[in-house]
């Protein structure tokens, strides 16, 4: 049976200033991620498809052009989340 420490609260007040900072960044950099992600995911198919259909640069265009739409649209929908919580 584990005994709970009387100093350890558990609401993070034992993590350092530099820890907290970091805790209160990482739905923010989530959001970015979802921006990047859905782009390199775009270029990477299109690139991919392009070579294997031989339709160079056209599927690589189209596909990042929709990979950076719903990785903003991602982006977009996290940060106004964020910004009611706020």
């Amino acid at each position: 049976m584990a005994e709970e420490r009387p100093d350890k609260k558990g609401d993070g007040s034992e993590l350092s200033d530099t820890a907290r900072a970091m805790q209160g960044a990482m739905p923010w950099v989530g959001a970015v991620w979802k921006f990047v992600g859905g782009t390199a995911v775009g270029v990477i198919a299109g690139y991919f498809l392009d070579r294997w259909l031989g339709t160079t640069p056209w599927l690589l265009l189209g596909l990042a052009l929709l990979g950076t739409g719903v990785g903003f649209y991602g982006f977009i929908h996290d940060v106004t989340k964020l910004g009611k919580k706020r």
